[in-house]
């Protein structure tokens, strides 16, 4: 992929601030952005409304004929705005499920690499940086501590009036986070070329203002090819 676009992957743990961080630091730089957990929690979301359970072929069909396109903060479900409902913490727990399974992953693969468009993607999830993109120009490991992250979730539903009980999206943040570290296909963990940002005391713009300053380093000494 020598002449593809340049892609900014970061990665981390659900609750770490990558989609705001990501969103933010794509604007800056002027690139496209892609949240591949969407992709996931609208499996989890279609499969969830069909009555589906957890069967593996079942789901990757679902993955392969997702008719989904995103627009600013819709995300547009055969023309329904799903992204309220996609933000669930059962859809959440739902879609962490579903990502261990290796087809369903298989079929989500190429439709996340699609996202790559000049001039640049800035893309966040779990495996940017180790499966999907393996040749991003930065890739970035954003983590925070269970606690802080706990405490981010907490004050987001509630600020949508949403009821939440602090130790128990503590508990189901680390229980999350066994999953995904411990899943046999494409695990949580940084690639060994990424930059690893603890945002526990750090306040998002500071976070946003050192990816970008990485990214651009990156870029600008990005060989001409």
């Amino acid at each position: 992929m020598k002449n593809a676009s340049p892609v900014i992957a970061i990665d981390g743990p659900s609750a770490s601030g990558k989609g705001t961080v990501a969103s933010r630091v794509a604007e800056a730089l002027g690139f496209h952005y892609l949240e591949s957990g969407a992709l996931y929690r609208l499996v989890a979301l279609v499969s969830s409304r069909a009555g589906m359970g957890l069967e593996e072929n079942e789901l990757a069909k679902v993955a392969s004929g997702l008719d989904v396109t995103f627009t600013g903060d819709q995300v547009l479900l055969a023309g329904e705005d799903v992204a309220e409902a996609l933000r669930s913490e059962a859809m959440g727990n739902r879609a962490s499920d579903i990502a261990s399974l290796p087809d369903v992953r298989s079929a989500l693969l190429e439709r996340q690499r699609g996202f790559r468009q000049p001039p640049g993607l800035v893309a966040d999830g779990r495996d940017m940086g180790t499966v999907v993109f393996p040749d991003a120009a930065l890739k970035v490991f954003l983590t925070a501590s269970v606690g802080v992250r706990a405490e981010r979730r907490y004050k987001q539903l509630n600020d949508k009036g949403i009821r939440a009980n602090l130790a128990s999206l503590s508990r189901d943040l680390a229980a999350r986070d066994e999953r995904d570290a411990n899943r046999a296909v494409a695990p949580l963990a940084p690639a060994p070329d990424a930059l690893v940002l603890d945002s526990s005391d750090q306040p998002v713009n500071q976070v946003i203002a050192q990816v970008v300053h990485w990214a651009r380093e990156k870029l600008e000494s990005k060989p001409d090819r």
